[in-house]
């Protein structure tokens, strides 16, 4: 009997889905055909640009997954609405907050990275939100036209003196989510299976 429930526990934690901090990053944490997607057109653009490739992270992987989820779940898009795509609900296993334009709450997104997946160095996201879907393609083109999120994923202005060692993507729905970091995520990360 002992034995049968550590193997409903095993299953249960291996296909329970990346939510939260409740998993270890080895259990679950793969990169969809979109995400995987994303990763090589970004990387092809650090190429153009003289760039180095950046190491995929399980780690940050993991919250960027579980922030796409957090907002397609809880979060109304709105251009009018205080708290920005940045912020995090209060359903999940993280501390919230209402991200705003003036970045009064950026320690909360800083430190999610440790706080949902023991990353530990702060982390630096963007976000995008497409109502037909998010797709790899077009995220990253509305990411190059941006002055805000063009100079972290090619290192210029503020950005210009950072080294990332770590990247990780997330999809979800109307959600793409990219994670930067500057410590490396020894982790393995592999693609998911087809469905």
């Amino acid at each position: 009997m002992k034995s049968i429930i550590l193997i409903a526990l095993s299953v249960l934690l291996q296909t329970s889905g990346p939510i939260g901090n409740s998993l270890t990053v080895k259990d679950s944490i793969c990169l969809s055909s979109e995400e995987k997607k994303l990763y090589d057109l970004m990387m092809a653009y650090r190429k153009s640009q003289g760039l180095v490739a950046i190491k995929l992270s399980a780690k940050l992987t993991q919250v960027a997954q579980t922030h796409a989820r957090d907002l397609a779940e809880n979060y109304k898009f709105d251009p009018k609405n205080k708290c920005n795509p940045h912020s995090w609900s209060s359903k999940g296993k993280w501390s919230s907050c209402c991200y705003t334009n003036d970045h009064k709450e950026k320690e909360c997104m800083w430190e999610k990275p440790q706080e949902i997946a023991g990353y530990p160095s702060p982390g630096y996201e963007i976000a995008y939100y497409s109502s037909a879907g998010a797709s790899a393609a077009e995220g990253l083109e509305g990411w190059r036209k941006s002055p805000a999120h063009n100079p972290l994923i090619v290192n210029e202005g503020i950005w210009r003196e950072v080294k990332w060692n770590a990247i990780g993507i997330g999809f979800y729905k109307e959600y793409g989510i990219v994670w930067f970091g500057e410590l490396e995520d020894p982790a393995d990360l592999q693609l998911c299976p087809n469905p």
